[in-house]
Formats: C-alpha cells, sequence, structure tokens
C-alpha cells in the first residue's frame, strides 16, 4: 500500500473525493490525515474512511511529507500565512487545489523554498472522472511531481503544464467546462421535450446520447472532427441540424466564451493573489 503522509488542509468535496480515490487507489488510510475546523465533518470522514483527523491545521502538517490546501480561494491567505511557520519546518510537498491562487502568492504567503504545485481540478473530479491541470514551480523535483500527479489521478486524467498562465486556459476548458455540456444538455432536453417526448425520455435519451459521445469520442483514435463526419450522412437529418447550428455561430460563441473565462481566471487570480505585488 502507498503510506506517503498525506495532510488535508480543508474536508470539504473535492478533498473527500480526493481522499476516496486515493483509498481506492490502495494509499493506507490512516496515512492520510485531514483537517479541518468543522468536528462534525471530521467524524464523517473519520467514520467512513478511516483517515486520521486533526481540527488544528499545525499539528495536522507536522510529519506530513504532502499537505494539500483544499480551502476556498477566498480564506486561502489567511490560512497559509497561519500554516507557514511549520510548513518551513520541514517543507513538504504543497498541492493547492484552490481557483485562482497563483503559484507566486501562495509563495508569499507560504514562504519560500517550499516545493509548490498548483492545480486545476473540476468538479466530475467527484465521481473520480476529472480532468486535471497542474503545474510545478521550481523547487519541485521529479519524484514530487509524480506524487502530485498520483494524487490527482486518483480522481481522473491530468495534464502538466509548464507554463502556470495555461492554467487560466485549463481553468477555461476543463474547470467551466462541465457547465457548458450542461447548458446543451439542457437545451436539447428542452428541445426534444418540445418535439413531443415527455419529460423522462427526453432527460435520458440526451443524457445517454452525451456519455455514448463522450465514450467514442475517448476511446476511438479518430478526432472529434473525424467522428463528427461519420455520423454525418449527406442531406441527412444530421447534415441540417449542424447546418444550423454552424450559421448560428455556434464556433465562434464558444471561441468568445473560453476567451471570456479565461480572461475572468486572470482577473480572479490578480484580485485573489493581490498580495503577492505588494
Amino acid at each position: 500500500m502507498k503510506s506517503d503522509k498525506i495532510t488535508f488542509i480543508g474536508g470539504g468535496n473535492m478533498a473527500t473525493s480526493l481522499i476516496g480515490g486515493l483509498i481506492a487507489d490502495e494509499y493506507e488510510n490512516r496515512a492520510i490525515t485531514v483537517s479541518d475546523p468543522d468536528l462534525d465533518k471530521l467524524s464523517q470522514l473519520a467514520a467512513r474512511y478511516g483517515v486520521t483527523t486533526e481540527p488544528d491545521n499545525n499539528l495536522s502538517v507536522a510529519q506530513a511529507e504532502i499537505v494539500v490546501l483544499a480551502v476556498k480561494p477566498q480564506i486561502m491567505e489567511p490560512v497559509a500565512r497561519a500554516l507557514a511557520p511549520a510548513l518551513q519546518q520541514n517543507k513538504p510537498l504543497v498541492i493547492s487545489i484552490a481557483a485562482g491562487i497563483t503559484a507566486g502568492a501562495l509563495a508569499d504567503w507560504l514562504g519560500s523554498e517550499l516545493p509548490l504545485v498548483r492545480s486545476m481540478p473540476n468538479t466530475p473530479a467527484m465521481i473520480q472522472s476529472g480532468a486535471t491541470g497542474l503545474y510545478a514551480g521550481a523547487s519541485v523535483n521529479e519524484h514530487q511531481r509524480n506524487q502530485a500527479e498520483s494524487i490527482l489521478r486518483a480522481v481522473g486524467m491530468t495534464r502538466w503544464v509548464e507554463d502556470e498562465s495555461l492554467i487560466d486556459a485549463i481553468t477555461a476548458v476543463s474547470g467551466s467546462g462541465p457547465a457548458y455540456f450542461f447548458l446543451v444538455m439542457e437545451a436539447m432536453e428542452e428541445s426534444a421535450r418540445a418535439l413531443g417526448l415527455d419529460e423522462e425520455s427526453a432527460r435520458l435519451m440526451t443524457l445517454q446520447t452525451a456519455l455514448g459521445a463522450a465514450r467514442m469520442a475517448i476511446e476511438s483514435s479518430d478526432s472529434p472532427a473525424l467522428l463528427r463526419q461519420k455520423v454525418t450522412s449527406p442531406g441527412g437529418t444530421t447534415e441540417r441540424a449542424l447546418g444550423i447550428l454552424e450559421a448560428g455561430g455556434l464556433r465562434t460563441l464558444f471561441n468568445e466564451a473560453l476567451q471570456g473565462a479565461a480572461e475572468r481566471s486572470r482577473e480572479l487570480s490578480n484580485l485573489l493573489g493581490h498580495k503577492e505585488n505588494g
């Protein structure tokens, strides 16, 4: 069993998902510690997973080899600053899963020379189907990169970026991406009902079609463009529907939407990490 000592600062949904994924991946449950001020939450995690719990953040990281910062971005600065003296004692690998918090801001709050990995998971990680972008600071060695990847891979696939600014692109594509697909599903359900299908049929046919298309795209060596062409018969129903979507500017809308999301990600990083520059 894997037994690197991991401490989670924060026991919310994403931390819970990572813990569940790690244990399913044969991590030793007693090697995992969770710190959170909510004692009921700690009690539930201990009962469900058999992990160690500790309401005091500083005590929880005393022996940790890896610390996962899983608190809300809005409270990351005070939490990180309070943790800094304890983390400087043994300099564990620190992994942040907080959206919008740059590696520079973390280094400013936690102190220098800590190995830092910034990650951007998405909500499907809560069902072990996530897509996570990872960025490693200069102090992170190859072993620590592997440790970080192993932890985040427990809830889905991972991809490294070597330029931290690309985390904004990851945020726009996969961080916000589930909502784009939910919107498409919502619109298709509404149209299906307008065509006469009952509510349950409209929902199930839409969701199963989405699942099937995603699985085909993942399991096929063909690109989405080629898969689309293969199911589009000349003069058929699909061709007509796609023609209407293209004429409506679907590609342009998606490009503008993702550009907007990436821009907002940069804005939030500047806002949340304002202390980094002053």
